[in-house]
């Protein structure tokens, strides 16, 4: 699974940078209704300012930064629509009122002090690349802030590198018989009229496995249109040196592989390269990582862009044509205290309870940090609205690296992974043409991605309506999965013979069996 870094670009009216200019005085976020001897004294207001990022700030320069406001937008009403178009513009629309309303003075401060800026609407929150003490301070006397946290660079980890492989005789793929999915496609339900997206380090869009599958690719023309379809929220280096893909690409790249390995699984087939669940679905993709670095800001924009795509200049979002299902193959650790130096438990929370209710189905790699309890550490996998996944062999065997539950980095105690599903030596498509074997929750969670996409072509009905088809996943999976290394593993309670449990959750993926407890 992917544990990255990153940052944003221009957006509509609400995402905006600001030029280095004339730096205002501090009391330009003075409350006339606090008294201001308290306004002036920055103790009073520094439990607003994570504990790590003060210290790191008052140590003297600057730091990248989340500015959270304590209004979130309310979009439980979405939950009585019953199309997903409607519920996607009805939680775009709340969003946008909620961020246009309460970051205007907040925006306007930042200008005058001449501090760039990225502001967001999926999470009513500002990002600020270079938060100095002065700023910081500032802010949190503000009593529209709720918190101020770091934004800090977050590198992947995978337990397997893809090993490249010969091209396939046309035997299909392990995990997809495994999970039934070849059965479905003689039915023709193959994915049509569903479209998939993956955040991840990018896509070789013109890999033959995966540009006929690309909604920005006409087949009959030869030629492309990426707006809607691509976004690149790599605006510049993270850590220092060159990247193969540049920045701000203005075409899907993948510079590191990840990515075109994950959008295989899903939807990949390439001459007898029949290596992804869902043939004839539609992909498009956002980069959140340079070379598997990203931050929480750069998977925030992304999802952003899967709320509402936007054109290839990042401008005139629209909901309709957001994608049906999001593959999110990577992880942001919550840093222990007194450290603190990752992601705060909520950063992402806000984010991906949104897309969840734009009826956008989020499926969340559980991480690759098993065999121990507690392993289940990371937003957004730790969440409620993403449906956690972790990995199994050909033997239907949970394999070591797997993360499990219960979550404990939040204090929720909450039962994680939900699913498993096939993870180890995958074969996929990997950049320069090829393919090649990937082990890990990240090539798991792809696995459940795709067959959404087939789900929702054979009942239309479900598109859109998450928890349902939650519901028909979990009801159908196998739950005789075995623990490698030690079967009688105990993990927040639960053994195996627990269903769901803080191993494999409800069981391992069968997509064959859910479509037929269906008809």
């Amino acid at each position: 699974m992917l544990k990255p870094i990153i940052t944003l670009t221009l957006l509509g009216t609400i995402i905006l940078f600001f030029p280095t200019s004339l730096g205002a005085a501090d009391n330009i976020y003075r409350d006339p209704a606090v008294p201001s001897a308290i306004q002036n004294n920055s103790v009073s207001v520094s439990h607003k300012i994570d504990p790590a990022l003060l210290r790191a700030l008052q140590q003297g320069g600057d730091a990248h930064a989340l500015v959270v406001l304590s209004e979130q937008a309310d979009l439980s009403g979405a939950d009585a629509l019953d199309t997903k178009q409607a519920k996607g513009a009805f939680v775009y629309n709340a969003l946008r009122e909620v961020a246009d309303r309460t970051q205007a003075r907040l925006r306007a401060d930042l200008d005058r002090r001449g501090v760039s800026f990225r502001a967001f609407y999926i999470a009513n929150a500002i990002a600020v690349p270079q938060l100095d003490l002065a700023t910081a301070n500032a802010m949190a006397r503000e009593s529209s802030v709720g918190r101020i946290v770091p934004d800090p660079e977050i590198r992947f980890s995978e337990p397997a590198i893809s090993i490249p492989q010969a091209e396939s005789s046309g035997t299909v793929s392990w995990g997809i018989k495994k999970i039934g999915a070849d059965k479905l496609w003689k039915t023709k339900i193959r994915g049509n009229g569903i479209v998939v997206a993956n955040a991840d380090t990018g896509v070789q869009w013109n890999h033959p496995a995966l540009i006929g599958k690309y909604r920005g690719y006409d087949g009959k023309t030869g030629t492309a249109d990426h707006s809607y379809n691509w976004w690149d929220a790599i605006h510049g280096s993270i850590t220092g040196g060159t990247n193969p893909c540049g920045y701000d690409s203005p075409a899907p790249c993948d510079d590191m592989g990840h990515g075109t390995h994950t959008m295989g699984t899903m939807v990949g087939r390439g001459g007898d390269n029949r290596i992804g669940v869902a043939p004839k679905a539609k992909w498009i993709a956002c980069r959140n990582m340079a070379k598997g670095v990203g931050r929480p800001t750069t998977y925030m924009e992304c999802f952003e862009f899967f709320l509402a795509p936007w054109d290839a200049n990042g401008k005139n979002p629209d909901p309709a044509r957001a994608p049906d299902v999001v593959n999110n193959s990577w992880g942001c650790p919550i840093g222990a205290p007194p450290t603190g130096e990752d992601c705060a438990p909520d950063t992402l929370k806000q984010a991906t309870n949104a897309l969840r209710q734009a009826g956008i189905f989020i499926a969340m790699s559980a991480g690759n940090s098993g065999a121990k309890c507690n392993t289940v550490t990371d937003p957004s996998g730790i969440y409620n609205a993403a449906i956690t996944i972790g990995a199994t062999d050909k033997t239907d065997a949970l394999e070591s690296f797997s993360s499990r539950g219960p979550v404990t980095t939040d204090n929720s105690q909450r039962r994680k992974p939900d699913l498993v599903a096939p993870g180890v030596s995958i074969r996929s498509s990997i950049p320069g043409n090829g393919y090649g074997l990937s082990s890990g929750t990240s090539m798991a969670a792809p696995h459940v991605a795709g067959s959404v996409a087939l789900l929702w072509q054979a009942f239309p009905n479900l598109r859109g309506k998450v928890a349902q088809t939650e519901n028909a996943l979990f009801g159908s999976a196998k739950r005789n999965v075995t623990i490698k290394g030690n079967p009688n593993q105990v993990c927040g309670g639960t053994t195996r013979t627990h269903i769901p449990n803080n191993l494999f959750g409800y069981g391992r993926l069968n997509i064959k069996r859910a479509v037929e407890r269906l008809r």
